[in-house]
This record gives structure tokens, sequence and C-alpha cells, in this order.
């Protein structure tokens, strides 16, 4: 529904305030549209609303045809548990993006890179059962993206600029899981690598992926 990471994008609350509003414009737009043709939408909690935030769009809409493509780890970024996310999520669930990632401690916060399923931190497993507890139908859709790890720069006043009187104690146990995670390696700045080696690897990371899904998810 914004353009782009929320904490990158917009400068002061009432920039990030006015994005929602035309987001929400567009959504009432759609939604009739997609009413007619019976097609339902599925939009994704891409680190834009805190999980809260994204219930009341839906309340707002409030349509069948509306929904949510909950993606498992967007709002770690945003300084919220995985796990909990997902319970709040779930019963909207049209679709889910399953990933996983590695996390990093940096001077302005943390580092999140893209890893094949299984070899991140979060807890799979219990995401997948959270998500077919509420919605047992939902289809789960490999989102690994073969690119450069991502700053969460939580350390920075621009961060908060969208979120004020948020306490800052938010963001310790995101830094504590990155200390803990860590990897013992640099992690890999894909952009460097030869087209080659970018396939190769992007290949790779699909077929563990997928080996993983359906060995230790049922999926």
């Amino acid at each position: 529904m914004l353009p782009g990471r929320r904490y990158e994008q917009f400068e002061t609350r009432e920039d990030y305030q006015r994005a929602c509003e035309q987001g929400l414009t567009s959504l009432r737009l759609a939604e009739p549209v997609a009413a007619r043709h019976q097609v339902r939408m599925a939009v994704e909690n891409h680190k834009d609303h805190l999980a809260a935030e994204k219930l009341e769009v839906l309340r707002q809409i409030s349509s069948e045809y509306v929904g949510l493509c909950v993606d498992v780890i967007n709002n770690f970024a945003l300084l919220e548990d995985p796990l909990e996310t997902a319970r709040v999520l779930a019963p909207f669930a049209l679709s889910v993006h399953l990933k996983d990632q590695g996390i990093k401690e940096c001077a302005e916060g943390f580092w999140l890179s893209d890893e094949p399923l299984g070899a991140g931190f979060l807890d799979l497993p219990a995401l997948v059962a959270i998500l077919r507890q509420a919605k047992p139908q939902v289809p789960f859709y490999l989102e690994v993206i073969t690119r450069d790890p991502i700053k969460v720069a939580v350390r920075t006043e621009k961060y908060w600029a969208t979120f004020p009187g948020r306490p800052h104690s938010a963001m310790e146990p995101m830094l504590k899981l990155a200390r803990e995670k860590g990897p013992a390696k640099p992690q890999i700045l894909v952009s460097q690598l030869p087209k080659a080696q970018q396939l190769a690897l992007e290949r790779r990371n699909i077929e563990r992926s997928l080996d993983y899904a359906r060995e230790k998810l049922g999926i």
C-alpha cells in the first residue's frame, strides 16, 4: 500500500500519514472492482504498517474480498516479533510469503540477509503451524530473493520519525538477537558477484528452500 519501506521513505509522521491515506483511498477504489469480479486481493504487510495498523485498514475496508498476504519476516524490521505478528495477522491471510533471513548487528542497527529456508533465524515450523491453524488451506509462496543484505537503521533518528511516542527500547530484542545469531563469516554481497555466480547462488538457495519446505514443513 505504501511506496517503499516506512523507515526509509518518510521524513516525518505527516508524510507517512498522507501516504497511508492515499493507499487507503486506492484500496477503497479497487475493492468494488474485486468484488464485482469475485477476485480476492491479498494486501502484504510490506514494512509499512504495524500489525495493529494493518488490521485497522482491513476494518475500514470491511470486505470479504480484501485480506492479507502475510509475510513472515517483514514486520521484524518494524520491531515486531514474527510469531506474534503471525498470530495477529493469520486469521486474515489469503496467502503467505515464506522466507528465512540472517541477521547481523552494525553501528546503525542491523543487517537482514535473505537465506535459504532453515538457514536463518526464523522459527519456520512454528510460523507455519500458526498460519495453518488459522487458515488450513492458505497457500504458501516461496520468496527467497538473491540480493545484498538490507540495513535496518534502528539507531538513527530517521528510523523513529514515523513512530512518535514509541519507546526506543522496542529495538533491544532485535539487537540482542543480532548479537546472538549474527554470522561468524561476512554476509555475501550479491551485487559484487559475477552474474553467473549470482544465478548459481539463487538456484542453490531456491533448491535448498524447496527441500526444507518439503522435508521439515510438510509443504
